[in-house]
């Protein structure tokens, strides 16, 4: 129990310092910007543990924890992760880029949102969420390799072995992350267990927040690093991976029945979360700390009301 504690915690450190760095390093051989790259390759990569176990839990007949866990993981990303990085170091959004991405974050929550309250999610739906993200990939890559261009930063990548050394670099980081996050749940739950904390409780915690575990270690760390187009691309590419990726993959698989709890509250708390981070990020381009303290405290809200 201990040993999985201290082994997952290590490793979530290590992977968000090995993540970003490679990330970083791997936007400026491709020569596209850091927030790209958040969104991308480091917001869906974070999201794996969410894929899995939402998948599993629809094999298993659990669609409780499989769209509980897109749902609550895009609320904790949003009113914790988010909240967290922004209380560690405040950082700037860019319009540009916000202004192609924020509305796609906003109508994935929505189409998410229409989709759960029709209460039932089949395949015609998952594989039409899959193209919407594929297209959603291509369009703001096109998008920002023309804004690159503009601005004089065109042109074929360099350095091809330096690019293969990040790219390694930022999926070792990755890897680290995923194991990292799954040895600190089990750790967790194994201590609560003993702890006579109830069931409820763990779900509505730790697993919920332990599914975004690799978003929080490479939020924090980008934080630090000053590096905020990778924490706030990070929340973004997560959320929007969250709404068609793992929705529509979960349906692929195995189409499933939405439960009605998550259709009478936790639905409308994604979507309220969303709203706040648009509104946020637009009213000065800056996420500061105390609007990061007033999602941290609609997040404690939330919990408290899910427990009582």
């Amino acid at each position: 129990m201990l040993f999985s504690l201290i082994t997952g915690l290590a490793l979530l450190l290590v992977g968000g310092e090995l993540l970003v760095r490679g990330s970083i390093a791997t936007a400026e051989r491709l020569r596209v910007s850091p927030l790209i790259i958040g969104v991308t390759l480091v917001g869906f990569g974070t999201s794996a543990p969410e894929l899995f176990t939402s998948i599993n839990a629809a094999l298993q007949g659990a669609s409780d924890i499989a769209i509980g866990n897109i749902v609550g993981s895009n609320i904790a990303n949003v009113l914790l992760i988010l909240a967290i990085g922004a209380i560690l170091s405040p950082f700037a959004c860019s319009p540009d880029s916000f202004k192609r991405d924020g509305p796609v974050i906003a109508l994935s929550a929505i189409a998410c949102t229409a989709i759960l309250l029709s209460g039932y999610v089949n395949r015609f739906i998952g594989i039409t969420l899959l193209i919407a993200l594929v297209g959603y990939l291509t369009w703001t890559t096109l998008a920002d390799r023309r804004e690159s261009a503009s601005n004089g930063d065109g042109g074929e990548p360099t350095q091809k072995g330096n690019l293969a050394i990040s790219l390694l670099l930022t999926l070792v980081g990755l890897g680290g992350i995923v194991v990292g996050a799954d040895l600190l749940v089990v750790g967790a739950i194994d201590l609560a267990t003993l702890m006579g904390v109830s069931q409820t409780l763990i779900g509505l915690t730790v697993v919920a927040i332990g599914t975004s575990l690799p978003e929080l270690a490479t939020t924090i760390v980008a934080a630090f690093k000053r590096q905020g187009d990778i924490a706030f691309g990070n929340i973004i590419g997560s959320n929007i991976f969250n709404s068609l990726g793992i929705l529509g993959a979960t349906a692929v698989v195995q189409p499933i029945p939405v439960p009605e709890g998550v259709l009478t509250f936790d639905v409308w708390v994604m979507l309220a979360a969303t709203a706040a981070l648009i509104i946020f990020a637009i009213t000065s381009w800056r996420i500061n700390r105390i609007e990061g303290g007033l999602l941290l405290t609609g997040y404690a809200g939330y919990l408290g009301f899910m427990t009582i």
